[in-house]
């Protein structure tokens, strides 16, 4: 317990900081031709300011193309305006929606982010390729190496040369940031931070942030550190396990009778303890567009949880957490 509490109490003071001058916490938001934006938080060293909360691209992927088109109609019209994405996303599918509803009129207005998961610099320049044609965009604003699995994993793409196509699409201004993910092994992202050390080309990273990951294979005791000392952008991903929080999700092959929502707390505590911490941006998966405005009205009424109460939440849930069932995307050995 005293040493979750001096955890906490850290993570606290780095998000007072990351709320400084910002629009986050409460204070006015801006506006732009689409209405009210949702505060914004700072990505890391970039002096980019993001919405609090984005759009998650996966969703945008395997629902209906209709409901694909109200989910970012829905998020444009309640003020979000990162929208998350990757080439592997239904094969290209989630950023053709987006080159097609999103960016021929909305690009000025957005951060676009995607990822590759190309193992060797040849597919990572085809991925970048397919998705600046996919997306229509001739910048894309962050592309991140994409869900790295084990150290081992991380030591392969750096030797066969995924960094250095990354550094030169910066260079030549296809994409501005680049970033890296990871959902199932947190020193796979420590290995690749240790990696790049030297040459610090990360300006952000993407990762699980949840009630639960405190108390088992935690990205946020091992990984958020090394983050924040690197002054990075933080992605919180995740924030209620892929869905299993409740008891089924749409397109899902679990049940549960002894959901953690609503049995133990409410999607109001569980986003706005993740927003309590010092993310940039919470990224929110919807397969339709009644679900993305739910997550926009959570983020509008967002108050920063105390450490006690961040404290009780992680305590309410811990023996469940301890399975490693709801996190079910961690994985010790891939």
């Amino acid at each position: 317990m005293t040493n979750r509490r001096n955890f906490l109490k850290s993570l606290a003071g780095a998000t007072a900081a990351l709320s400084l001058n910002n629009m986050a916490f409460g204070a006015e938001s801006n506006s732009d031709r689409l209405g009210e934006v949702l505060p914004k938080r700072k990505l890391g060293r970039t002096g980019e300011y993001v919405t609090m909360l984005g759009t998650g691209g996966y969703h945008v992927g395997w629902t209906t193309e209709r409901d694909a088109q109200e989910v970012i109609e829905a998020a444009l019209e309640g003020g979000v305006r990162f929208f998350d994405t990757a080439e592997s996303y239904a094969k290209g599918i989630s950023e053709e929606r987006y080159g097609k509803y999103l960016t021929p009129k909305h690009r000025d207005l957005i951060f676009l982010m995607t990822k590759s998961t190309g193992k060797d610099a040849k597919t990572v320049q085809e991925h970048l390729e397919g998705s600046l044609r996919r997306l229509k965009v001739d910048q894309i604003d962050l592309l991140q190496v994409h869900s790295l699995r084990t150290p081992e994993d991380a030591d392969s793409r750096v030797e066969n040369g995924v960094l250095e196509v990354l550094i030169k699409a910066k260079e030549q201004g296809k994409i501005k940031y680049i970033g890296l993910t990871g959902h199932q092994n947190p020193y796979a992202l420590n290995r690749m931070l240790e990696l790049t050390k030297e040459s610090d080309i990360f300006d952000a990273a993407q990762m699980p942030v949840n009630v639960l990951d405190q108390s088992y294979y935690s990205f946020a005791e091992n990984v958020i550190p090394k983050i924040l000392d690197r002054n990075m952008g933080l992605l919180a991903m995740k924030s209620l396990a892929d869905g299993r929080f409740f008891a089924k999700k749409e397109k899902a092959n679990w049940t549960s009778e002894d959901p953690l929502i609503p049995n133990y707390l409410s999607i109001k505590e569980a986003m706005h303890f993740v927003w309590s911490l010092p993310v940039s941006v919470l990224i929110s998966g919807n397969e339709n567009a009644t679900f993305m405005r739910e997550k926009i009205a959570l983020a509008r009424s967002f108050s920063k949880l105390s450490e006690e109460e961040r404290i009780a939440l992680i305590d309410k849930v811990r023996d469940i957490a301890l399975t490693g069932k709801l996190e079910y995307f961690k994985k010790r050995e891939v």
